[in-house]
Formats: structure tokens, sequence, C-alpha cells
């Protein structure tokens, strides 16, 4: 009881921390983490300890996989190789299908990129767009944020994901198959056929003056589509190389040693970034220190993020050096609970306490993780999945990407809840239905 107690006292800190103090959730799970370890009967003078153990851990496991990732959507943006993609698709998609291609357009740069950067790059076009073609805006904008907020919820090398793989010891390939096979129908759902809907319910439409006036200036010199699509398929084809020969056990042959090799997720993302800096930076006439700006440039991007992510670790460890996570995990067993269900419900319940996707992600994923020991490689990547689907659950007035859409897009409080957070909380329960229709078949 004492255990359970402190898990408690501690994820509460936590919450009150976020949502009331409105303090940084990095200094809220350091808090939350001391907090937690004296409740558990762990001395003040030895609270930190796990905490820094599993930070650090967690640094190398996913750190330098965000960073990674960064460069890659950074150089994507700065060559003006997400212009192209955007572009490309657009000059060759009927009016009618204009939400669809948005969706499109958001799934492929939404690899790469984290939700924010995405946002940044898209909603100029969804205004433009929406401007030309005379249609509502929800019709196009729902579209475009299911694709980066399903990718972000779902997909490596997005820090939320990452975070939970390396928590429960997932197949990172293993896990991007199946979240891309559970993310096409969760943006169908949530973006095209939902945004239908939305755009019924609240019709405005784009303001004259659009931010599309106002975007920032491309490059001279841009790549052409096959270059920046390259660079952006890149690291999914070597993970999910190495992912098929691991199940097909042909890692121990020569060939089989060197795909599995390059298509680790450390290497996969190294291999990416330098192709990137080829292909978007050098070839397109880019000096080395422009390219080198770029990387320089894409790091101070994801700091936040990283540290998140690792006090996310460091909170997951003081949970299991304290017991904590056994005492959760057997009460998640003898009730009976399915664990994909359980994990789900985890997340959704600390994504409206704190209103941060990622937060939400890796605590869960560190609350589960003593569940993983018992589940196969395929049931591991479901629940990385289904705690990315619960990690979205109804965005609402604690998330800073809330305040973002209605910004951008100009809406009311009300019109916000019945669009964006709406649109989440339909992908949230189309996505874990995904994940569980997945866990019946395989």
């Amino acid at each position: 009881m004492q255990l359970i107690i402190a898990a408690l006292v501690g994820i509460l800190t936590i919450v009150l921390l976020i949502a009331v103090a409105k303090l940084h959730p990095f200094i809220s799970l350091m808090v939350g983490s001391f907090v937690m370890a004296v409740c558990a009967g762990v001395p003040y003078d030895k609270a930190f300890s796990s905490f820094t153990t599993g930070a650090g851990s967690t640094f190398s496991g996913v750190g330098l996989l965000v960073a990674f990732g960064a460069i890659i959507g950074t150089i994507l943006f700065a060559s003006g190789g997400a212009d192209v993609i955007v572009d490309t698709i657009m000059s060759k998609t009927p009016m009618s299908l204009l939400p669809w291609a948005m969706a499109l357009i958001a799934f492929t740069v939404g690899i790469p990129m984290f939700f924010e950067v995405g946002v940044v790059i898209l909603i100029p076009v969804v205004l433009f767009a929406a401007r030309r073609a005379k249609m509502p805006v929800m019709l196009i904008a729902i579209p475009a944020l299911a694709g980066l907020s399903t990718l972000h919820a779902f997909i490596p090398p997005h820090p939320g994901p990452l975070a939970a793989i390396d928590s429960i010891h997932a197949n990172l390939g293993l896990t991007l198959g199946l979240g891309l096979l559970v993310a096409i129908p969760t943006v169908i759902i949530s973006g095209p056929l939902l945004g239908k809907v939305m755009a019924r319910w609240v019709p405005i439409m784009a303001p004259e003056q659009s931010a599309a006036e106002n975007a920032e200036q491309s490059p001279e010199h841009r790549p052409t589509f096959a270059q920046a699509i390259t660079v952006i398929l890149c690291p999914v084809v070597l993970m999910l190389a190495a992912s098929v020969v691991d199940l097909t056990g042909q890692s121990t042959t020569a060939w089989g040693r060197v795909l599995a090799f390059i298509g680790t997720p450390l290497t996969a993302l190294f291999l990416t970034s330098v192709l990137a800096m080829v292909l978007l930076g050098f070839m397109q006439h880019a000096t080395r220190d422009a390219v080198n700006g770029m990387v320089g440039k894409s790091f101070g991007t994801v700091a936040g993020i990283v540290f998140i992510v690792a006090a996310g670790g460091g909170f997951k460890q003081t949970l299991v050096d304290s017991g904590i996570s056994d005492v959760i995990a057997n009460s998640i067993t003898e009730s009976a609970m399915n664990p994909l269900i359980a994990g789900w419900i985890v997340a959704v319940l600390i994504r409206l306490a704190t209103g941060s996707a990622t937060v939400a992600t890796v605590t869960a994923a560190g609350i589960m993780a003593p569940l993983a020991a018992n589940l196969s490689p395929v049931q591991l990547a479901l629940l990385v999945l289904a705690i990315g689907a619960g990690s979205v659950f109804f965005s609402h007035l604690n998330d800073a990407g809330f305040w973002l859409v209605k910004e951008y897009f100009g809406m009311t409080v009300g019109q916000t809840l019945k669009t964006w957070s709406l649109m989440e909380t339909v992908l949230s329960v189309v996505g874990l239905g995904c994940v569980m229709l997945l866990s019946l078949i395989l």
C-alpha cells in the first residue's frame, strides 16, 4: 500500500506542477521522481540515484536518435525539400481531392519532422489551398493535423514512440512496420472523413491575407522530389529491412549481418543524416558552413524534448528500482485487464492531466515496463502503439498544441474543442481499435 500511495503522490506531484504551477515538464518530472522515491522509503540522500541512472540510459538510447531525426527534418525544411514535396503533390491533385492530398502530404512530411515543425510548414499551405479552392479551412486543416499527430504518436523517430520502445525493449523496426499499418486507417478516418463533418460544424474560411504571404522564402537551389522523398523513406526502408532479416532468421548470413547493422536505429538515422547533408545540402550548392549551420540549428529545436524524455526515463527508473512498477504491474495482471488497454488508459489519464503527449508516453511506458517481460515481440510493439494512441487523447486547454492550432486558424476555444480536440480523441480511439485488431490477427 505504501508503494501504491507513493506512485499516486509522485504522479500527482508531476500533474500539479505541470498543470497548475505551469512548471517545465523536465523540472516537474525530476521533482515528482524525488517525492515518489522518498514516499516509497528511499533515503532522501539517495533519492536521485535511480533518476540519474534512468535519465542517462534514456538519453543514450533515445536522445541520439532524436538528434539525428532533428537533423534530417531541419535539412529537409531549410533546403526546400519539404516545399518540393508539398508543391509536387498539390500540383497533381484535383480540387475535389485536396483533403486527401493534404493528409498524404502531412503523412509524408511528418515521418522525419516533429509535430510543431510540421505545423509551421503546413499551415500556410493549408490556408493558401483553402483560399484558392474556396473551401472551409477545416476541410483541409483536419486531414493535415491528423496526419502530423498520428505520426507523432505512432512512428519513430518521434520522441514518444522512441522513449516507449526504449523503456519496454520493443523492436524498433517491428514497431515502425506495425505503426504504419495502424497509422494509415487512423489518418483516413480522423482526417479526410472526419474533416467533412467538422467543416460543417465550424465553416470558417481562410482569411484574405494568410500566412502564405509571409512564409519563409525557399532557397535558390531546391532538391528534386525524388531526392527529398529518398531522404524521408531511407530510415524507414533500412529499419524495416533489418526487421525482416531478424524475423526470417537471416541475421547470421553475411548480407543479413550487413542489413541488420545498417538497419539498427542509430546507424539508419546516422546514414540518413549524412544522405540528407549530401542530397539536400552539398548537391544543392550549399556551402559547408551552411550545411553545418543547419545541423547546429537542429539541436536547439529538440534540446527541450530530449531533456523531457530523459527525465521521463529517470522517473521510469525510480518506479522500477523502488518496486512501485512491479506492484502496479501485479495489480493489472490480477485484474485480468488486457495490457494493451491498460497501457492506453494509463497514457490517457496522464495526457488529460498534464497535456503533454511526450510526458504521457514516457510515464505510461515506465509504469507498464514490468509487464513487458511476459509479452512477445509483436505484443511489445503493439503495447508501444497502444500507449502512443492514449498519449494524444483529447487535447485541451493544458496542451500547447491546442493553443498553437487555435491561434493559427483564428478559432475560438469552443471551435477548437469541436475540431482539434475531437479529432485527437477520434484519432486515439481509432488507433487503439486498430491496435486491438492487429493483436487478434498476429
